[in-house]
């Protein structure tokens, strides 16, 4: 018989379902089973939960038809599940390490129906905030009723912080009930019920704080389901009536406590609603207020007096007080910075008071305003949805922005502005489109009528955005509150595929939507003809009969700029001297005044503008952990991965899948064994084809020389049908 049955409801968590998952199948302890409900979630969390399904038995899957909500997935997943107990864990949240051994072991020790645990709250941020129930946890006898020990009750009010013996739930018929605050139906009438309560103060699950998602930071009418689902408690809680006046006083507390912070929150209930909300606080303050109510001390002692009074402008100006102390206390304690004011810093504010005046002018709703690589030129997604919307919607005005220095590498006959120039901010200011494959700066406002769209540069395999809080020595931008403010203004989102879309959802927390289309970049890759290739290697000066190799290693934060972890020279000479090794550095080694030189049979290319002509150009791609490869391998062209140093990148840097399980070619991990691969010519053998056939599988399958067009025509044709 299995001892615990871990019933996950999942929907729209595809960013966080595989830690969750992971942090389950990853226990010593073995004795449990889980039960995921596919709640008809409409991203990839169903294809995650089917891969663990396929190869870890404990795994079940239970799909809906339709999408009921978290209690009614609870409810599915509790008519499947075999266990003696059951624990609903939420697919965004994921368990402590040893768990599951301990809980095991504090259910063997005190035999119980209802296990309080401890949790901590995990921000988006990275910040953890330990558990507020702790000491109530501690503090607590080893085996109680909750009118043995009514602080219980003040425990955070949800399901997954509590293990429940199923044969108490079957023999109550508690059950979740449908809509938003559903655990709070659901978790008194069990405290009230329950015969034997354990609790185990140890912190076992880790509760995330998402900053987008949640319906705690989702303005909707929605919220006053509160009301019904405490009604609903109150009633059942009654139903006990050897509990039900033990209870009554702090349950009535709780209660109050709830509608208050629920009320309290700017980002829950609409301002226009408010009023309306605070009625009905008063209604049930008269209506449930216990025998011999004693008011609190304190703040929320006046809010229980204005509730009584139904006074909710005293309540609004308690508020405002309170804030404003806050805001007192907040600036009295901030240090004193003294500015210092340069001839630099002034013409900034001269330009960006341009901008903010060119912000009142109206949206030019023909300009696009297109840049990649931070003003680094004409390139990337943005390049090639540029290409495109001139062909689909030609009355469409394109400019780009390039850095100073820079306006050499600008195409003939296309429109730019310069960074830091008066046109630049009127451009800025003015686009209905602004298109790029980084973030605009800081100082740049989202205004009303214009769009933003954020192309990314690359499939990642290293972390980014909030992900890298977890990895701080390769997070050169540790201001995670302000790169979610950049992330903030994009309305549109470009995924190459479904691994990057889960990526982008947990990396990026924002209120976009994503087009999974693939990548506009390798539209050109995927409709290449041999003719092409010849072409580009007759510009470039590369012969017929001559081995291109093309080595494009990615960036390490740890390491100067100038060291490298290949020595290209003792490299060209050991493939030989019918071979030509093109070198493409990651560009941020790359100056703006540098162009492509030939040392022999070495061509340092990372200048070159195009990095796709260099990709057509290759035989072969030698690569560290770029992104590069997942570009590469649009062409189904041998690819080696050289990782001398994967275990240390893995650790400072954080990846999203292991490279060495999943490579897209033969792996050398060090110089020997690299020119071993090419002496052996095993880089194009059948086990290298295999291994790349695997690999754009996944990462490839979007790239069918369209994306680009689908881009444009939802972007700047408004069209919905995108993929």
């Amino acid at each position: 018989m299995t001892l615990l049955s871990v019933v996950v409801p999942v929907y729209k968590v595809q960013g966080y379902l595989r830690q969750c998952l992971d942090s389950l199948v990853g226990q010593s302890f073995t004795d449990f089973e889980i039960v995921a409900v596919d709640d008809s979630s409409p991203d990839n969390s169903g294809a995650i939960l089917a891969e663990y399904a396929a190869r870890d038995p404990r795994v079940r899957v239970v799909s809906l038809r339709e999408n009921v909500g978290p209690g009614r997935s609870r409810n599915a997943g509790l008519e499947h599940a075999v266990g003696d107990y059951v624990w609903f864990v939420d697919g965004d949240d994921w368990l402590a390490r040893g768990a599951l051994g301990a809980v095991a072991a504090r259910i063997a020790e005190t035999a119980v129906d209802v296990l309080v645990v401890g949790f901590d709250r995990v921000h988006w941020d990275g910040r953890v905030e330990s558990q507020q129930d702790g000491r109530l946890l501690a503090e607590a006898p080893q085996i109680f009723t909750a009118r043995e020990y009514p602080r219980i009750m003040n425990v955070l009010h949800v399901a997954w912080n509590k293990v429940v013996r199923r044969e108490l739930l079957l023999k109550l018929e508690l059950r979740f009930d449908e809509g938003w605050y559903e655990d709070v139906s659901f978790t008194f009438p069990l405290l009230a019920a329950a015969p034997r309560i354990s609790s185990l103060s140890r912190i076992c699950l880790h509760y995330r704080q998402r900053r987008t998602g949640a319906i705690t930071r989702t303005l909707d009418d929605r919220h006053f389901e509160i009301f019904g689902h405490w009604a609903q408690a109150m009633a059942l809680v009654d139903g006990h009536a050897d509990q039900a006046e033990a209870l009554r006083p702090v349950l009535f507390r709780r209660m109050m406590w709830h509608y208050f912070v629920v009320l309290s929150n700017a980002q829950r209930v609409r301002k226009a609603s408010r009023k309306r909300f605070f009625d009905r606080i008063t209604e049930d303050f008269h209506r449930y207020r216990p025998v011999g109510y004693r008011r609190p001390a304190g703040a929320m002692g006046l809010r229980h007096r204005f509730a009584a009074r139904g006074s909710f402008f005293s309540f609004q100006a308690m508020q405002r007080a309170i804030g404003l102390i806050r805001a007192v206390d907040r600036v009295r304690r901030a240090p004193v910075v003294k500015a210092v004011r340069t001839a630099k810093r002034v013409r900034q504010a001269a330009y960006r008071s341009y901008y903010r005046l060119q912000l009142r002018l109206p949206v030019d709703e023909k300009l696009a305003l297109y840049a990649a690589y931070w003003y680094r030129g004409v390139s990337c997604n943005p390049a090639a949805i540029a290409t495109k919307a001139a062909e689909l919607v030609p009355g469409i005005r394109t400019v780009w922005v390039v850095g100073r220095g820079r306006e050499k590498s600008v195409p003939p006959g296309v429109e730019y502005v310069v960074a830091g120039s008066p046109a630049y901010f009127r451009a800025l200011a003015r686009a209905r489109w602004l298109v790029n494959n980084v973030n605009w700066p800081n100082w740049v406002r989202k205004r009303t009528g214009s769009t933003h769209l954020m192309t990314h540069h690359g499939t990642p395999l290293k972390m980014m955005g909030m992900d890298q809080a977890d990895h701080p020595a390769a997070a050169k931008d540790q201001n995670f509150h302000a790169q979610m403010r950049r992330a903030d203004r994009w309305d549109f989102s470009v995924s190459a595929n479904a691994h990057t879309t889960i990526a982008w959802e947990r990396a990026y927390p924002c209120r976009y939507e994503t087009l999974e289309v693939g990548y506009p970049r390798n539209d050109r890759l995927a409709c290449a003809t041999a003719a092409d290739t010849a072409a580009v290697r007759d510009k470039l000066g590369l012969a017929p009969h001559e081995r291109v190799v093309l080595y494009a290693p990615t960036h390490r934060e740890w390491l100067p700029l100038d060291r490298q972890v290949l020595d290209v020279e003792a490299f060209a000479d050991a493939l030989g001297r019918h071979t030509v090794l093109l070198v493409r550095a990651h560009y941020f080694a790359v100056s703006a005044d540098q162009v492509p030189t030939r040392r022999g049979r070495i061509v340092d290319m990372s200048p070159y503008p195009v990095v796709e002509d260099l990709y057509l150009a290759a035989d072969v791609m030698v690569t560290d952990y770029s992104s590069a490869m997942f570009d590469f391998a649009v062409l189904d062209r041998p690819l080696v991965i050289f990782a001398p140093d994967w275990a240390v990148y893995r650790e400072l840097r954080g990846v999203y899948f292991d490279l060495m399980k999943l490579p897209p070619g033969e792996v050398a991990t060090t110089f020997g064994d690299l020119v071993d691969v090419f002496r052996s010519r095993t880089y194009e053998g059948a086990g290298a084809a295999t291994k790349r056939a695997r690999f754009r599988e996944r990462f490839c399958y979007l790239d069918d020389g369209r994306a680009a067009e689908r881009v444009v025509r939802r972007v700047l044709l408004g069209e919905t049908a995108h993929r």
